[in-house]
């Protein structure tokens, strides 16, 4: 028996390495044969990727129909995200995020980008002897080792310090409220 994609097409089911395209013309005996899919509370399960898999020519199918879990609608576990998304805690995790990556990203993209202008147009400065066969380009070169090891270290320190603690608080209370929108089921 082969494999099901998420979108419900067999792959796999004549034992040959056959593409997505030799599928669309098997017969409805493969889909019959295939175990169906587990019910996920993820709204992007069964989502299909336009064009994954498919050959340069051919016709790209409809969108699958949703199966729908026999105990609970699908919604409520999206609504219980939507709810913690709007959540006051969540939108203190992502402006912390927020307040350390984008003032990072921009600092290190400067520092990149001026070393890569100065090694490019200053070449004489860049060629300066420092110390016996070290030279100035050699040691903005390692310093832009030094400023990657030194922005990793500064960012985990920041999200355990000031980021963690309230995601896991957040993750605990996402998995309550999801499990009591199915009912009690884990």
């Amino acid at each position: 028996m082969g494999m099901q994609s998420s979108n419900d097409r067999l792959r796999g089911a004549r034992g040959g390495s056959e593409g997505a395209a030799g599928h669309r013309d098997a017969p409805d005996r493969f889909v019959a044969e295939a175990s169906p899919s587990p019910a996920y509370d993820d709204p992007w399960y069964n989502a299909l990727a336009s064009g994954w898999g498919e050959s340069a020519g051919a016709e790209v199918p409809g969108p699958a129909p949703r199966r729908e879990p026999a105990v609970e609608p699908p919604r409520a576990a999206a609504d219980v995200y939507l709810e913690v998304q709007r959540s006051a805690a969540f939108q203190e995790v992502r402006s912390r995020y927020r307040g350390f990556v984008v003032p990072a990203v921009v600092a290190f993209l400067v520092w990149y980008l001026a070393y890569v202008v100065a090694a490019t147009t200053m070449s004489t400065l860049m060629a300066r002897p420092v110390a016996g066969a070290v030279n100035v380009a050699m040691l903005a070169g390692l310093g832009q080792f030094l400023s990657t090891f030194l922005l990793t270290w500064a960012y985990t320190r920041h999200a355990r310090l000031r980021r963690d603690r309230a995601a896991l608080e957040l993750r605990w209370d996402t998995q309550e409220l999801t499990r009591g929108a199915r009912g009690g089921a884990s």
